[in-house]
């Protein structure tokens, strides 16, 4: 039954919780998604949950450089890009029940406080806050047989605490064999190559001293951990041999779960959460990950990726959405960074050596004419080109400019008094005041012209693809840019979803974001169109 905070105890079956130490940024996301892959193979319901620890609601208003990607979900959720890892690991939609923050966290605990929801009592971390964070976590879990819950950060930051706490609790609340507690930390290499367990061992110990201790340890090496390293990380930490895992550098992030697997991860974690005589036989398990991941490729392509973001987490689900159209073209995808503020320095000599060219998705000012110029060089040479969201807008813009010859033609975000704003707010946008959640995002459906291009790339006259953005295509000058070959093939109502342009191999643009329901097994229409143009128009390397 529901405590008097509103928490309910008996929701969700097992779950593992991963945390991380010593350093930010080992991979704690993707050993969890690859764990979630493997027992998803093994015929497990699987979900998963990311902990962030900021004070952010969402990560709507977060720079790129401080936070990488803000991924999409399906709901219109602004959420950390982990949670794209478990949708493309996982071929699973989440929510954004399934992103927790303390922002969010602290806000309905206020929220409620100041409703009297409390009835007097003092508001405070334990029970209410603790308690809420639980909840969510609970709520996320129900339905599936295993929830697997990434707590961001590093064990010992200040903010991660309450959600340490919170675990504690559930360690109490739980029957033994119902969690798990993974610990993901750096086994750094001194100078002459040796492998040392110190930061290890301190990491652990700053775990135990909040009352956890870990079941599992994932060991973050370039190498796999040397087993004398295994047997020195489990004495000094309290845990068996057997659960102490590699969890080395690979070249692909997909390889991971094989890498798991044959470090006999999955088996363990079954064992331990007591579901191993659930579990497919071996022999019956899905390969389809594997298949897909190791088979040959026959070449590859360079796309240029024409960016102001110079991080590869910044554009982390375009990236992968290249890689997916290459598994399902059978060829590899070298992604070329180009710096749009720097187009006209060896910048412009990687986009002009490149097969094809994708212009992202952004906000600001910065490196626009850089990435108007690569609209058209792609427009004017032909080259495969593929925009997303403000590459969309600018690829009209660029066609305003230079074929209608409108002067100055711009988007009003950019430049408010542009004399011809092609790009402008809808009127039942100009009211808004806040910046957070009042974009148009989450999934939209999209109705596209037979006969076109969108048609032919996605095979079907509508699509369901996710959004975030603000400005649109002016109805006003629509008449005038479909006057001589553009293309308005996709449209939503009074809304321009889909341009392409006529004469050309392969120019399409997109107001959405396809990327953000690629999938390896599932690749977007729009790259393997992109791709597909690519490979026709030129001889690839082998």
């Amino acid at each position: 039954m529901p405590t008097e905070t509103g928490y309910d105890p008996s929701l969700g079956d097992k779950f593992v919780f991963v945390t991380g130490g010593v350093m930010s940024g080992l991979g704690k996301g993707i050993t969890a998604a690859s764990l979630g892959r493997l027992l998803s193979n093994a015929g497990f319901d699987v979900t998963a949950v990311k902990v962030d620890p900021y004070l952010n609601v969402d990560a709507g208003t977060m720079n790129p450089y401080q936070h990488g990607e803000v991924y999409v979900l399906k709901d219109g959720g602004e959420v950390d890009l982990d949670l794209g890892n478990y949708e493309r690991f996982l071929d699973a939609d989440m929510t954004s029940d399934h992103n927790v923050t303390t922002g969010k966290v602290y806000q309905e605990v206020i929220e409620r406080e100041r409703a009297g929801d409390y009835l007097g009592k003092t508001v405070q971390v334990i029970p209410h806050v603790t308690d809420d964070i639980k909840r969510r976590i609970r709520e996320a879990a129900e339905g599936s047989d295993v929830c697997l819950v990434e707590i961001g950060g590093t064990v010992g930051d200040i903010e991660g605490m309450p959600y340490l706490e919170a675990l504690r609790q559930f360690s109490h609340e739980q029957e033994e064999e119902d969690i798990l507690f993974a610990h993901v930390t750096l086994v750094p290499d001194s100078k002459n190559g040796e492998q040392k367990t110190k930061p290890t061992q301190h990491s652990v110990k700053e775990l135990r001293s909040i009352g956890l201790q870990p079941d599992i340890l994932v060991g973050r090496n370039p190498e796999r951990l040397e087993e004398s390293v295994k047997e020195k990380i489990a004495l000094f930490c309290d845990v068996p041999t057997d659960a102490v895992f590699s969890n080395p550098d690979v070249d692909d992030i997909y390889h991971v779960p094989l890498v798991l697997e044959g470090e006999g991860l999955d088996e363990y974690v079954m064992s331990e959460l007591a579901i191993d005589d659930r579990a497919l036989p071996a022999s019956e398990r899905s390969t389809e990950w594997r298949d897909l991941v190791t088979r040959d490729t026959e070449g590859e392509v360079d796309i240029a990726l024409v960016g102001k973001y110079a991080l590869e987490d910044a554009y982390i689900s375009i990236h992968e959405s290249l890689k997916h159209a290459g598994l399902h073209e059978r060829v590899d995808v070298n992604v070329r960074w180009v710096d749009s503020e720097k187009m006209n320095d060896e910048h412009r000599e990687r986009l002009e050596s490149a097969d094809g060219i994708v212009v992202p998705g952004g906000f600001g000012s910065r490196g626009i004419e850089g990435k108007l110029e690569a609209v058209r060089y792609a427009r004017e040479h032909d080259v495969p080109f593929l925009g997303l969201c403000l590459g969309f807008q600018l690829a009209v813009v660029e066609y305003a400019r230079n074929v209608l010859g409108l002067e100055g033609a711009h988007s009003a975000e950019i430049e408010e008094d542009t004399p011809y704003p092609v790009i402008d707010l809808l009127p039942e946008q100009y009211d808004m005041e806040d910046l957070g959640g009042t974009m148009r995002l989450g999934a939209h459906d999209t109705e596209i012209e037979p006969g076109t291009l969108a048609h032919e790339v996605y095979g079907d006259t509508s699509c369901t693809e996710r959004h975030r953005h603000r400005y649109e295509v002016n109805p006003e000058y629509i008449d005038d840019l479909t006057s001589d070959g553009l293309t308005f093939s996709g449209h939503a109502g009074n809304r321009m979803e889909i341009v392409e342009l006529d004469s050309h191999p392969y120019f399409l643009g997109t107001q959405f974001h396809p990327e953000f329901r690629s999938r390896p097994g599932r690749a977007s229409p729009p790259f393997v169109g992109l791709l597909q143009s690519v490979l026709a128009e030129t001889e690839v390397t082998a």
